[in-house]
């Protein structure tokens, strides 16, 4: 049984939840409603900037032409494929940087220059080598995030307590148990911040990859209606997109407290 001042805390922070949620509906509302006001009054060009009203009617028409789940469904899959991709690759690579100085060392400058370079650069050649497909599309969001997941995690490896790695080689540790029982789990907090930053990046390269070659998928809504001046199309589909980044988001922060719990 909780004592009182505990059972006044979980309500305290049970309230708070609550205020905060609230709040954000309410933003959310007023926003939607002053878009709609303002477009109505025409104060705001509904043409460019469409409206609510206009984003719900396209939302209808496309599930009507059942085009919706399948656009939704080709975006959601190229992202979950080159995020696990990514996040795997990189785990392993910056597992292995770790691992051996030397390695690092070697592979430093081409880290940097891959990082710092335009990957949308990259789209023409891996569509000549590729093929205009899917694959091209993996290709290029795995080429955004995978760099950044490297990075993140070595940086956060090489960050680990020096005198805790000390104590365990005190103990004759080998590197691997090290590795597994230091590193790895004392670096879970930064192994979920770079999953949130890589899922974002991971959707704005699938993207990309949709615009320049997708037959199918929201960023081929968004190439399409913008060819033909539809621009509730390609409202739409951003609308969409802000919505799957969200639950993206909310599903790693969702693994996050639960792992926090145990």
């Amino acid at each position: 049984m909780y004592s009182n001042e505990h059972q006044l805390y979980l309500k305290k922070k049970k309230k708070e939840k609550i205020i905060v949620l609230s709040i954000k509906i309410l933003i959310l509302v007023l926003l939607i409603v002053s878009w709609e006001i303002l477009a109505r009054l025409e104060i705001i060009n509904s043409f460019i900037s469409s409206s609510p009203s206009k984003v719900i009617k396209t939302l209808g028409e496309l599930f009507k032409n059942n085009n919706l789940l399948s656009h939704i469904y080709t975006t959601f899959y190229e992202t979950i494929v080159s995020f696990l991709i990514a996040t795997i690759l990189g785990l392993l690579f910056a597992s292995l940087l770790w691992m051996s100085n030397i390695f690092a060392k070697i592979m430093d400058p081409y880290l940097t220059v891959l990082n710092s370079l335009p990957k949308v650069s990259l789209g023409p050649l891996i569509i000549i080598l590729l093929g205009a497909s899917t694959k091209s599309i993996i290709v290029m969001a795995l080429l955004i995030s995978l760099f950044t997941t490297i990075i993140n995690m070595y940086n956060a490896f090489i960050g680990t307590d020096k005198n805790k790695i000390i104590l365990m080689k005190s103990f004759n540790a080998s590197k691997y148990q090290i590795f597994k029982y230091l590193i790895l789990r004392g670096n879970v907090t930064a192994l979920i911040n770079t999953l949130k930053i890589n899922i974002s990046l991971t959707l704005i390269g699938v993207i990309m990859g949709e615009l320049l070659v997708s037959k199918k998928g929201l960023g081929y809504l968004i190439n399409y209606g913008s060819q033909i001046f539809n621009l509730n199309l390609v409202i739409t589909s951003i609308f969409i997109l802000s919505i799957l980044s969200y639950i993206f988001y909310m599903t790693i922060d969702k693994i996050e407290k639960y792992i926090n719990t145990k």
